[in-house]
């Protein structure tokens, strides 16, 4: 399928914005095609540049777990912009939001907002250095924290050799602090405690992998993470930028069962506008500035378009309590397109953990970053291209997930299923 009018926007981008783009994946270059350029969204629909519909499950990238345009959210938004757009000062909008999080998560005593997920998550690890007073985090290989400087860095030869900046621009120095553990591997991380006992400030950890394809936590795993660090004094941080509000209202921590120090939101949280938010335990966030020592400040924290925005999607997943129904119709995919994958006879297999999914190109059982990256990524490409011809927008990477909306209908999962099954045999033949 031929798309002109994004075609020429991406000329035209090009010579103006690094690579056409604001960020990278939307270059679309793992999919061997050039990106479209979106200029509508309504329900579980999106339109491009050229007229196009599309079923969408990307959703902005998982915000979106009402559909584009949601009337309330939309009311929330225009009401709040007759008033104003911006402030940088404080807003009772501010206040409700962060009430209803600490409501809605009981972990969360204590909430900061920030304009950004990366924002959150740099601010939650400098809290733990500061309440710790140690320097070194664990991270997870093929985990996705934003791009501060902590986080861009990949495992050396060994699982204690320091880490390697894997993104120019990121100092040696900074990444000797980054220690990379193997996710749903237990001893990986004693072996880094043990390595670097009483010089660890924090384990951060997506409680389910979304940066890698979607990767489940192995049962006892966020279990065992949480024992280490109170047997070590360690901050354990859950990421749930992605998995806030999304698999359940709770976040994973209430999916799983398992209660982190510090909790990083985002996404879900603004509905659909740029937010980011942190928090935790009293004691470690009243370390912050004005209170405490800790410095982190944001011009735009606590937007008030985006808290309206925000408590106009928390109330509503709250009231009408949507996710029995997510988890329905994700079910209904996951299952459908396991049967296709088995009828194809292609080697690939389907994960899940509620409204979030991905379709691994590999036979192997996906755990970890080693066994997702066997995935081929060459069919995966053949297969968005097959999806996108038939009306199916999709991530434009093996290693991202795909969101189900409230918006879906039961006609889209049938013709988003059909398009599936048609996609693997094209693949296959």
């Amino acid at each position: 399928m031929k798309h002109p009018k994004s075609e020429k926007l991406f000329e035209r981008a090009k010579r103006s914005i690094p690579g056409g783009v604001n960020s990278p994946v939307r270059a679309f270059k793992s999919v061997g095609i050039d990106p479209l350029f979106l200029v509508r969204g309504k329900g579980a629909y999106v339109w491009d540049a050229d007229g196009s519909k599309y079923i969408d499950y990307v959703g902005s990238w998982g915000p979106l777990i009402l559909g584009h345009s949601h009337p309330n959210v939309i009311e929330a938004i225009q009401k709040q912009a007759l008033l104003a757009t911006s402030f940088g000062a404080p807003t009772e909008l501010e206040i409700e939001l962060a009430e209803l999080v600490k409501e809605l998560i009981p972990s969360i005593e204590l909430l900061r907002m920030t304009s950004s997920g990366t924002e959150a998550t740099m601010s939650a690890i400098r809290v733990a250095r500061g309440y710790t007073g140690k320097d070194k985090i664990i991270k997870f290989e093929g985990c996705y924290h934003g791009h501060g400087d902590s986080f861009l860095i990949k495992a050396g030869s060994g699982a204690l050799t320091l880490g390697a900046p894997s993104s120019p621009g990121v100092t040696i120095d900074t990444a000797k602090d980054t220690l990379n553990a193997t996710y749903n591997n237990l001893p990986s991380v004693e072996a880094l405690v043990t390595a670097h006992r009483g010089q660890i400030a924090a384990i951060i950890v997506e409680p389910v992998a979304g940066n890698m394809g979607v990767v489940p936590p192995k049962a006892g795993f966020l279990e065992g993470l949480r024992n280490i660090c109170d047997r070590e004094q360690i901050v354990l941080i859950f990421d749930e930028v992605m998995t806030g509000f999304r698999v359940t209202l709770g976040g994973a921590q209430q999916w799983y069962g398992v209660k982190p120090d510090l909790t990083t939101l985002g996404k879900i949280i603004g509905g659909g506008l740029p937010v980011g938010a942190f928090g935790g335990k009293r004691e470690m966030m009243e370390l912050l500035s004005p209170v405490g020592p800790v410095y982190q400040a944001g011009t735009l924290s606590g937007n008030p378009l985006a808290m309206a925005a925000g408590l106009a999607t928390l109330r509503m997943l709250k009231e009408e309590n949507p996710y029995p129904e997510l988890e329905r119709k994700s079910a209904l995919l996951a299952e459908s397109f396991s049967e296709n994958i088995n009828r194809s006879d292609i080697k690939a297999n389907q994960t899940r953990v509620g409204s979030m999914l991905c379709l691994f190109f590999t036979q192997k059982e996906v755990t970890d970053y080693e066994t997702a990256i066997t995935s081929d990524t060459k069919a995966f490409a053949h297969y968005f291209r097959e999806m996108l011809d038939r009306g199916i927008y999709l991530a434009p990477s093996q290693f991202e997930a795909m969101f189900v909306s409230a918006a879906h209908s039961d006609e889209d999962l049938e013709q988003t299923i059909e398009a599936n099954r048609k996609a693997l045999n094209r693949i296959r033949d």
